[in-house]
């Protein structure tokens, strides 16, 4: 589980933050894990992309969001993929 943290000040408004680590790659690049908890609750996706923002005080990183059309059908390939099996055996039950 990640740990949450609570910060109230000026800047946030008492928003909800969480820790993560930048974790080194095999070509020496970083890669920063969000956690899950924190993924979901900001209907985040794997392959989501982000404006990072450098500031005096740090980052800050806001979600690109691209055309909602695209990002359901993309989600629904998903489902689709994950399922294909039991989808194809219903097809086959309704007659399709």
């Amino acid at each position: 589980m990640a740990e949450r943290l609570f910060y109230g000040n000026r800047y946030n408004h008492g928003a909800m933050m969480f820790k993560a680590t930048i974790h080194r790659l095999e070509d020496g690049s970083g890669a920063l894990l969000l956690p899950r908890e924190m993924l979901d609750s900001l209907d985040l996706q794997v392959g989501d992309e982000f404006q990072i923002i450098e500031t005096d005080d740090g980052l800050i990183l806001k979600p690109i969001r691209h055309d909602s059309h695209e990002r359901q059908m993309n989600a629904a390939r998903v489902v689709m993929d994950k399922y294909e099996a039991g989808l194809q055996q219903l097809a086959g039950r309704l007659g399709c």
